[in-house]
């Protein structure tokens, strides 16, 4: 009653990524081994913070460095690829705040609405200045369709004056 099939191979073990698979992926700077200095895993953690948020200073903070002494670990002597996880960590991290920005404009904010200090009801707040800031930092605009729009809406034909 043992089922007799031959056993399974091992599975390998997956390729560790490279900088071709994920661009965040980079060898660190090298320097001087320090505990409160820019350790390859502070670098990591700085370049992921990075890619979270596009604010250098924020990310400097988060890892306990400052965003100065992050600009000369960039500028030194072998840190190409630091140098270009920072730059896809800084793609990153805009391209996340413009997806942020543009979906708090379209789902709007929660607003709650208070009576004699008790909340009585909330209402939508919605930011289309918030949208078209967003939207305009989102994408270059090869074609001028925001000029368009913006002089549509100047236009008579409108009662607003600019976006």
């Amino acid at each position: 009653m043992h089922d007799q099939s031959p056993p399974h191979p091992p599975a390998a073990e997956p390729a560790a990524p490279t900088p071709d698979d994920d661009p965040l992926i980079f060898a660190p700077v090298p320097g001087r081994a320090r505990h409160d200095g820019w350790t390859p895993d502070r670098q990591r953690a700085f370049i992921h913070a990075l890619g979270r948020s596009g604010l250098v200073g924020a990310a400097a903070r988060e890892v306990g460095m400052t965003a100065r002494s992050a600009y000369r670990l960039r500028d030194r002597a072998g840190a190409d690829g630091f140098r270009a996880a920072w730059d896809a960590a800084l793609d990153q991290g805009h391209t996340m705040a413009c997806s942020t920005a543009i979906e708090r404009a379209i789902e709007g904010e929660v607003v709650p609405i208070f009576r004699r200090g008790l909340q009585v009801g909330e209402r939508r707040r919605y930011d289309n200045r918030l949208l078209m800031t967003a939207l305009r930092q989102s994408r270059p605009d090869p074609g001028g369709s925001l000029a368009a729009l913006r002089d549509f809406l100047g236009s008579p034909h409108s009662d607003r004056d600019t976006l």
